[in-house]
């Protein structure tokens, strides 16, 4: 098949989607389909099969700011392109966002499948929105939503039906990575923006705890954003033991994963999903994440690890340390992680989408 994606975000910034696309375009690749990817950016891309289409400007959304390209020339540039392709279908990712994915729906001339990534509480631009976005809706023959929380956000915004197909995880890329050397001890892993949605002060205050009762134990972070100044109110010496790797691209992580012991996802809510935890899992790590929609269809709470309320440091360090403090529950909540993991490798959900595509071109 030939199979056009169309990204939304910046291609040439980090984040969730663009992971997504990026490898989800490989696997199809490697299984024998071309592909060519849309996507806005600020420089050229470094795959051959990857199309800067416009370039973006920040716009405030939630508690984060989304670097899109909702221009007139990014427009055109998506419908030279398909023409220019002719795709058998087309892939948009996150089609209600004012950009790439947008434009791709709405100018395609091949069926259109589209994925719902965003799962947030509230999104007053969007409910003002809804409107005029069921038209590009009614240009979606499949809809795919990540998980059920993305599902219940479009589906009482847009009506209509939506297929659920997670996010895939190169599951043997973290289940095989030999680890970093981190140095003696043990280590607690967070991975993530370093901004309030994604509970970075939660985690450093649940690691103070810890290194009170725990003279062996660090916290290694990957990541940056405002709230890294977070770890300034440890003490000297317990701030000491706090790595700060900066900003870690999504294939240099796993040897990250491999030499933690245990890892921590905090998040305070707005989470469709949670390829942390995934990738977490895949590499044997025991998980204890926020109680939080999305994260919950991911971890089950006492088997991949522990499920606690969000917000709450207490209860966080106290999850933490019965995993360092019982390295036999560690090690069974580990193996179930990996075992649970399998469900979202990249054969599996490429093999769902490859379904859906056919159908999409045979209605």
């Amino acid at each position: 098949m030939r199979v056009a994606l169309a990204c939304p975000y910046a291609w040439d910034a980090p984040g969730g989607v663009q992971v997504h696309v990026r490898q989800l375009a490989s696997r199809l690749r490697s299984r024998g389909h071309d592909v060519l990817v849309l996507a806005p950016g600020g420089r050229p891309a470094t795959e051959a099969w990857v199309r800067i289409v416009g370039r973006t400007i920040g716009i405030p959304y939630g508690d984060s700011v989304a670097p899109i390209a909702p221009t007139p020339t990014a427009a055109r540039r998506v419908s030279a392109a398909l023409r220019g392709f002719r795709p058998d279908v087309v892939h948009a990712h996150e089609p209600m966002t004012p950009s790439v994915s947008m434009f791709a729906t709405l100018r395609s001339q091949a069926p259109v499948v589209a994925t719902f990534h965003s799962g947030a509480e509230r999104s007053r631009l969007f409910d003002l929105a809804a409107p005029a976005l069921r038209r590009v809706a009614r240009r979606i023959a499949v809809r795919i939503a990540v998980s059920e929380r993305a599902a219940d956000f479009a589906r009482t915004r847009l009506g209509g039906g939506f297929r659920i197909v997670p996010n895939g995880a190169e599951v043997h890329r973290f289940a095989d990575a030999e680890p970093a050397d981190l140095g003696p001890g043990r280590s607690l892993l967070f991975v993530g923006r370093l901004h309030e949605r994604k509970g970075f002060p939660v985690a450093v205050a649940a690691f103070a705890r810890l290194a009170a009762e725990r003279p062996d134990v660090r916290l290694v972070v990957a990541g940056e954003g405002e709230q890294g100044r977070a770890i300034d109110a440890l003490h000297p010496e317990v701030r000491e033991r706090v790595i700060m790797l900066g900003s870690v691209p999504n294939e240099e992580l796993p040897p990250y994963h491999a030499a933690a012991d245990v890892f921590l996802a905090p998040s305070v809510g707005g989470e469709s999903f949670g390829i942390v935890l995934v990738e977490a899992m895949a590499a044997g790590l025991p998980v204890v994440a926020s109680r939080i929609a999305g994260y919950d269809e991911v971890v089950t709470d006492g088997v991949e690890g522990f499920l606690v309320p969000a917000r709450d440091a207490a209860a966080l360090a106290g999850s933490a340390g019965r995993l360092l403090d019982d390295p036999d529950l560690a090690r069974r909540m580990g193996e179930a992680g990996r075992e649970r993991a399998r469900r979202y490798d990249w054969d599996s959900v490429a093999g769902e989408l490859e379904a859906i595509y056919r159908e999409a071109i045979a209605g």
